[in-house]
């Protein structure tokens, strides 16, 4: 995947809050959170962020293919702050999807354990044995076209979990290039998968911050 050059997003870094401590962005898609190994692959997030906020820190990642809310640390002790809150799983999170097909139940579970599958990086594979646990609460919001609009609320935060979550219930995220079947992956042009709100405590003042973004599918 070194090799793999990407597709390089126009649209531009949105600013959900600020202050001196700390930024919310909505990220575009088809854009990377740090920058890539390939020496063509170094346009990214943080790399942008910092012409502005020279001192801004990554916290977590999304996908290159995911857009949606991230949080940024502004300066070293912030960022120690907001990490330990996610290595704590001390911070509140959930995603928009479109998925293939009707799903029945009106909301639910899927807890099964994810590992790496060597033989077909970056893919993830469910594995009883040697997998790490994981957890994705779903409801759904709307229904129809042979698809189903879902939130969804990741308790743990493995690779590829939602989209391998969705995949081993027989409902692939449309649009995505490494799990979908060809005609489900053929019904969007980009991933259906959108960070819409991230909550936290602020790094200073501890108040509670919940911030949203759109998706714009």
């Amino acid at each position: 995947m070194s090799d793999y050059l990407v597709p390089h997003s126009q649209e531009p870094i949105g600013i959900l809050y600020q202050d001196e401590h700390l930024l919310f962005v909505a990220k575009p898609h088809f854009l990377l959170s740090v920058p890539g190994k390939h020496p063509l692959n170094k346009d990214c997030l943080i790399s942008r962020l910092q012409q502005t906020y020279p001192n801004a820190r990554i916290v977590h990642r999304l996908d290159l293919d995911t857009s949606g809310t991230m949080v940024i640390a502004l300066g070293k002790e912030r960022h120690a702050e907001l990490s330990r809150q996610f290595r704590l799983r001390q911070v509140a999170k959930s995603y928009i999807a479109v998925v293939a097909g009707e799903i029945k139940e009106n909301a639910g579970t899927i807890d099964l354990p994810i590992r790496a599958d060597w033989e077909n990086r970056p893919r993830q594979k469910v594995c009883f044995e040697r997998g790490k646990p994981s957890v994705t609460h779903f409801t759904v919001i709307a229904r129809g076209d042979n698809s189903t609009r879902l939130r969804l609320h990741p308790v743990t935060g493995r690779s590829h979990q939602l989209r391998l979550h969705l995949l081993s219930i027989g409902h692939p995220i449309l649009g995505c290039d490494l799990y979908a079947d060809p005609e489900s992956l053929s019904r969007s042009d980009r991933l259906l998968l959108h960070a819409e709100r991230l909550a936290l405590k602020h790094p200073v003042t501890g108040q509670w911050l919940s911030i949203e973004s759109e998706p714009a599918f």
